[in-house]
C-alpha cells in the first residue's frame, strides 16, 4: 500500500447520512485514497441546517483536491452549487431514489467503487449548470443551482405531494401516487416569459420546465435533445386540453421521446406526423417567466416554496465531473 507525503493530495466526501451507506462509503474511500497515494480523505456529512453548501464551500476554501458526493438529488444540487465554477473536480456516487444527473452522465448505478476510482485514475470532463433566481410573492428573491431541471406549476406540485415515506420504500414510483394526488385538482395559470431577450410571450399553461439535461428514471426522455454540454437550456411547455391532452401528453414523453426517437424509422415517423400541440419545447440560453399568480417552483426535486417570477440561465461548462477512464461522453 503506498504511503501518502506530507504533501499528498486529499478528496473530501459529502455525505448525506439518511440516504446513503456513509460507513460503507467511508471505508471504501479511505482504502481506494491510500493505495492511490493520497491523504485520508475527508468526510463530511450532511444536516438538515447543511445541505451540502456550506460544508463543501470550506472544504474549498482549505485547498481539497477533489470533491465526491453521495446522498439524494437534493444533496447533489447543493454539492454542485457550491463546487461550481471553483475548477475542483467533482464525483457523483450514485445514492438515493431518483440519481437524475448520475443517469444524465450515464454513470454505473450500482457500482460506487467505479465511480470512487475514477477520483485518482479517471477522467475530467466539464458539464453546464444551471442557475434559478426565483422571487417569491414578497418581492424577496433568491439565487439557487439546478443540475437536471427548474419547474413551476404542476411538476412542483407534484414532488410537494410525494409521501416520503412511500419514496423511500418504492423510489421514484412513489411520483406517480404524487401525480394522481395533483391532477385532479390541477388549473392552468398564464404565463408571460421572455427567452434571450427577444420577444415577450404569453400563454396558458400547467407546468413548464427549464431543462440542463432530459433523462428521467425509467427510461424516459422528457426532453430527447437537451445536451449537459451545450451551454443551452431546453424548455418544455405542458398545455393539455381536457383528458385528452393529458393523454397526449404522456404520449409525447413516453411514446415519442423514449421510444421512436431510439430508432432511425421511428425519427423517421416523427418528422412525418409532428408532436402533439399538448407539449411545446423551446430552446435558449436563459429565461424569464412571469406567473398571474404565485405558482410553486421545484429545483432538482427540491420544493422551493411559491414564486411570482423565476429567471433561469445555464453557466456553461462551470462543473468539472469526474468520469470513469474511457467513459462514453459523445451522448452528453
Amino acid at each position: 500500500m503506498t504511503t501518502p507525503a506530507a504533501d499528498a493530495r486529499r478528496a473530501a466526501l459529502v455525505v448525506n447520512p439518511v440516504k446513503a451507506d456513509a460507513p460503507k462509503l467511508r471505508s471504501l474511500l479511505t482504502s481506494l485514497s491510500a493505495a492511490a497515494g493520497w491523504a485520508p480523505p475527508l468526510i463530511l456529512e450532511t444536516t438538515v441546517e447543511d445541505p451540502g453548501q456550506g460544508i463543501t464551500r470550506r472544504a474549498i476554501d482549505d485547498g481539497i483536491d477533489a470533491v465526491l458526493v453521495a446522498g439524494g438529488d437534493g444533496t447533489v444540487r447543493a454539492v454542485s452549487e457550491a463546487v461550481a465554477g471553483s475548477g475542483v473536480p467533482l464525483a457523483i456516487v450514485p445514492s438515493g431514489t431518483g440519481n437524475l444527473l448520475a443517469r444524465n452522465l450515464n454513470l454505473p448505478l450500482d457500482d460506487p467503487a467505479a465511480v470512487i476510482r475514477a477520483v485518482f485514475a479517471g477522467d475530467v470532463h466539464p458539464i453546464d449548470i444551471g442557475w434559478a433566481e426565483i422571487t417569491a410573492p414578497d418581492g424577496t428573491q433568491s439565487t439557487h443551482a439546478f443540475v437536471v431541471l427548474a419547474g413551476i406549476g404542476l411538476d412542483a406540485d407534484m414532488i410537494a405531494n410525494t409521501r416520503p415515506d412511500l419514496k423511500k420504500s418504492v423510489g421514484w414510483v412513489a411520483y406517480i401516487d404524487g401525480a394522481a394526488r395533483s391532477l385532479p385538482k390541477a388549473k392552468p395559470f398564464r404565463v408571460v416569459y421572455q427567452i434571450d431577450s427577444r420577444r415577450l410571450h404569453s400563454t396558458k399553461a400547467y407546468s413548464m420546465l427549464f431543462a440542463n439535461c432530459g433523462t428521467l428514471p425509467a427510461g424516459i426522455a422528457l426532453i430527447p435533445d437537451a445536451s449537459i454540454t451545450d451551454g443551452g437550456l431546453d424548455m418544455v411547455i405542458f398545455q393539455p386540453r381536457g383528458p385528452f391532452g393529458w393523454l397526449a401528453v404522456w404520449r409525447t414523453v413516453w411514446w415519442q421521446n423514449s421510444v421512436l426517437r431510439r430508432t432511425k424509422t421511428g425519427r423517421r415517423m416523427l418528422e412525418l406526423t409532428g408532436t402533439s400541440g399538448s407539449v411545446r419545447f423551446l430552446q435558449g440560453t436563459a429565461v424569464e417567466a412571469a406567473a398571474s399568480s404565485a405558482v410553486p417552483v421545484e429545483l432538482d426535486g427540491d420544493e422551493f416554496g411559491l414564486a411570482s417570477r423565476i429567471h433561469c440561465r445555464i453557466d456553461e461548462g462551470a462543473l468539472r465531473i469526474v468520469l470513469p477512464a474511457g467513459h462514453d461522453v459523445s451522448g452528453l
